[in-house]
């Protein structure tokens, strides 16, 4: 076992609109981690929410870990953790499946598990309950997943260079299983099958570079129009999709950030556009990113060497 470990992950973008539970995206900031054995457990956090990735107790990535070691029969080696967090907790870019998967690939790691890729994206999905985010940080790039038992089978591409991504996020977080909980038991087939078609074009939109798609593409029926009364930007910001250079637009997972796609050469005009139309929401951030296409997966491999 090496005494040292070292890993980025990528936030993700998931769902965008009509590929509920499906569909993601990895965006350029992340969440780094390294970690070596030590005597206890410590965590020295910077970044985003700094206090409550630094904590010990009721500490997602710690839990985790920890069981995952006792699960396999492996003894709890502490460890001392350094991590430098870009990703916003609970905001609908990831955080949870990042740090679901910095615990397995630590315990993966320290334990001496010997687990694969496959294996390590497997279990991150059974926790997270869907694999949409799970894959695209694990693999990078746009990614279509889907589960069959805890068998994850995902496809991925890279998007179009040219194409941007804002992220725009209200002031307070909002708890996905209150997203989760504002959502029917049913639908309508008319509503299934909008979705389906819109969750087809989604992937050839961005396997094929089609800009033009996207609108259509990120449009849903089956969770945006539930949540938009807990997500207050969607209802500002979805009306953009088509103009001010803005290819589409949906909610960031389940809420409450809004993900717009745009091409880079309309990114000032788009980003005025959001501004605007976000006038009465003072406190909104705007960050514009890429996308990411070098998954976390990538460099767990480079660490295991």
């Amino acid at each position: 076992m090496s005494a040292s470990f070292r890993l980025r992950l990528p936030a993700t973008s998931a769902n965008l609109g009509a590929g509920f539970d499906a569909a993601a995206v990895a965006l350029s900031f992340f969440l780094e981690i390294e970690a070596d054995t030590a005597e206890e457990f410590s965590i020295a956090a910077s970044g985003r929410d700094r206090e409550r990735c630094g904590r010990t107790e009721d500490n997602l990535i710690l839990e985790i870990y920890k069981r995952l070691l006792t699960e396999n029969g492996r003894r709890v080696v502490p460890l001392a953790i350094r991590m430098v967090n870009g990703i916003p907790l609970g905001m609908g870019c990831g955080s949870s499946a990042a740090g679901r998967l910095a615990a397995i690939a630590l315990g993966v790691h320290f334990g001496e598990l010997g687990w694969s890729s496959d294996e390590i994206l497997e279990e991150a999905s059974a926790l997270e309950g869907h694999p949409d985010n799970a894959a695209a940080c694990w693999l990078g790039g746009f990614v279509i997943a889907a589960c069959e038992g805890r068998k994850v089978y995902a496809a991925r591409v890279a998007p179009p260079a040219e194409w941007r991504a804002i992220v725009v996020s209200p002031a307070h977080p909002l708890a996905t299983t209150e997203a989760r909980g504002i959502l029917p038991e049913s639908y309508s087939r008319a509503d299934a099958v909008a979705n389906i078609q819109a969750a087809s074009l989604l992937g050839l939109a961005f396997a094929q570079g089609r800009g033009d798609l996207l609108r259509a593409a990120m449009s849903d029926r089956l969770h945006q129009p539930y949540r938009a009364a807990i997500c207050p930007l969607l209802p500002r910001l979805l009306p953009l999709a088509g103009s001010h250079g803005i290819l589409g637009a949906a909610l960031s997972g389940a809420g409450p950030s809004v993900l717009v796609i745009v091409e880079e050469k309309d990114l000032g005009m788009a980003t005025e556009a959001i501004r605007q139309a976000l006038v009465d929401f003072p406190e909104s951030e705007i960050r514009d990113c890429r996308f990411e296409n070098a998954g976390a997966s990538q460099m767990f491999g480079q660490s295991q060497k």
